[in-house]
């Protein structure tokens, strides 16, 4: 055992040396193997981030919601010209499900309309303005950095009173005083009620309600009736998880009722789960993993190629030195480990630059998804450098076991 020790410790000695006598050779030869790491890594921090900015963007939705939408969100097998034809889903409509469905603790409608909106000193040209009843705040986990949601009163009587989302309140107040001032959307003036706590959540795009603001429907409707997105949509939010399915047979029911449908038509509306979405992104998910594997497979095998070639070369310029220690007294095993150190070795630098890189990219990264470097990633660069550089210098290694010393030491 003492023996084996101190033969690894040996070839490690000898191939660092190496290494340090051909710095840029050694560099180059591992660039494989650093786009390799820095892919793998990459790719399971980018991965973590999305699954991570998910769960947050359902939590505070919601994840016991449905949608009651003219439109299927997803995956849908109805042609959109069909979807677009459908009559909109109106108020009325609304009123009358909220009286016949029983099962949902809470249901709110909300509309969109896009609108510029400024305050004395700041503007922003486009913001996704949420009109709602202030039951919204029930359907939702969305929490308060101050202030309040817009009451039934403000709600029924069309108030012109505005919550912000917490990316609006800093681009509009940088200064952080926002709560009871004034705001002018489309030239009309709102005063500020609230501001929501940052939700982070980067997979709901401008949906997210950091980028929304929240006013009472009939207030869009009361300045902005033409320039809604048209159809309001429908939030039920069910008890429990346990509970969505049977709320979502009762909400078919109800509006298939609501819509005065016959037996024989089919739906005119479409109910949308967190599950549709939870189906795109583990589609994004599968997009970046087969790409990740690709772009490590390559490469890794580009790198391994050539880390191959560069060890032969090496071989072949130490031959005099492989038929010296042989010469000495160094048997095959002892020249083979010490060649399949030197690959290891240059591997397990190319896989520490990839990790560098890796974590520079995740800080970026992070501007944009909630991301960390996983220690099994790291076990992973470290364990793909080693056997990349293993399988890589066996062949060349085991060239140099073979030789014969005298012909080595003949060698010019």
């Amino acid at each position: 055992m003492s023996n084996l020790f101190f033969e690894l410790k040996e070839g490690l000695i000898i191939s660092l040396r190496a290494i340090r006598d051909n710095k840029v050779r050694a560099v180059l030869t591992t660039l494989g193997i650093i786009i390799g790491v820095w892919a793998v890594v990459t790719m399971s921090t980018a991965i973590k981030g999305i699954d991570i900015a998910f769960q947050k963007g359902v939590a505070s939705l919601g994840s016991d919601n449905l949608y009651i939408d003219k439109w299927a969100w997803f995956n849908s097998d109805i042609p959109w010209w069909k979807m677009r034809n459908r009559r909109n889903i109106d108020m009325e409509d609304y009123n009358k499900f909220k009286d016949l469905a029983k099962l949902p603790i809470a249901t709110a409608p909300s509309v969109i309309t896009r609108q510029g909106i400024k305050t004395r000193k700041h503007s922003l040209d486009v913001v996704f303005c949420t009109g709602t009843t202030s039951d919204y705040i029930n359907t939702t986990n969305l929490t308060f950095q101050e202030g309040r949601f817009f009451s039934n009163t403000e709600s029924n009587s069309s108030r012109s009173v505005v919550v912000l989302g917490s990316e609006i309140a800093k681009k509009l107040f940088p200064e952080g005083r926002s709560l009871d001032s004034q705001v002018k959307i489309k030239g009309h003036p709102f005063k500020v009620i609230g501001v929501l706590d940052e939700q982070g959540s980067w997979v709901m795009g401008d949906f997210n309600p950091d980028k929304q603001v929240f006013i009472p429907i009939g207030t869009v409707f009361k300045y902005f009736q033409n320039e809604t997105f048209g159809s309001i949509v429908i939030n039920v939010r069910a008890p429990n998880s346990q509970m969505v399915s049977p709320v979502k047979e009762e909400a078919i029911g109800v509006m298939r009722q609501v819509r005065g449908l016959s037996y024989s038509q089919e739906n005119d509306f479409a109910i949308n789960q967190q599950g549709g979405l939870l189906s795109e992104i583990d589609k994004t998910v599968g997009v970046i993993q087969v790409a990740g594997i690709f772009i490590t497979g390559l490469s890794l095998f580009v790198g391994a190629i050539g880390i191959m070639n560069i060890m032969f070369v090496s071989v072949k310029e130490r031959t005099k030195e492989i038929g010296i220690r042989k010469a000495i007294g160094a048997n095959r095993r002892t020249i083979l480990g010490q060649f399949i150190t030197e690959a290891a070795v240059i591997c397990l630098l190319g896989g520490f630059i990839g990790l560098l890189l890796a974590v520079i990219t995740s800080l970026v990264i992070n501007k944009f998804l909630p991301t960390s470097i996983q220690l099994d990633s790291v076990m992973l660069a470290i364990i793909i450098s080693i056997v990349t550089g293993i399988l890589s210098g066996f062949a060349p290694a085991y060239t140099a076991a073979k030789m014969d010393p005298v012909d080595a030491l003949r060698y010019e």
